[in-house]
């Protein structure tokens, strides 16, 4: 092969950048878990809440996603340690934030909240 043809080659080769909507596999699969639980298991959840955080991965990055649902889910924790996430200014805002984005999800995606 000429060298002007490795040359056109040499793009191909090179590692294309991740989207930026790019969760991981783990993360995708422990929110659909979670989802299908509190909707009593039923198999068509497996759809629509993979529906509701493919529509959060295009919403958030993976580490606004962790932080923002930490926040909105430690909330609920009694005495000091739910204070944090309670009391903290920014962790409402992020759990409010994170609430909006997940309930838009969920209506696009046909998941009743819960």
């Amino acid at each position: 092969m000429k060298r002007s043809q490795l040359l056109l080659l040499l793009p191909l080769a090179a590692p294309l950048p991740a989207p930026a909507d790019d969760f991981p596999t783990s993360g995708r699969v422990e929110y659909v878990l979670e989802c299908m639980q509190k909707h009593d298991g039923k198999q068509e959840y497996l759809y629509k809440c993979s529906c509701v955080v493919d529509r959060i991965a295009g919403a958030l990055p993976y580490d606004d996603f962790v932080a923002m649902s930490m926040a909105l889910r430690n909330q609920s924790l009694s005495g000091e340690r739910g204070g944090v996430f309670r009391d903290a200014p920014s962790s409402k805002s992020m759990a409010g934030k994170f609430r909006d984005i997940e309930a838009g999800a969920n209506k696009a995606c046909a998941v009743p909240q819960k």
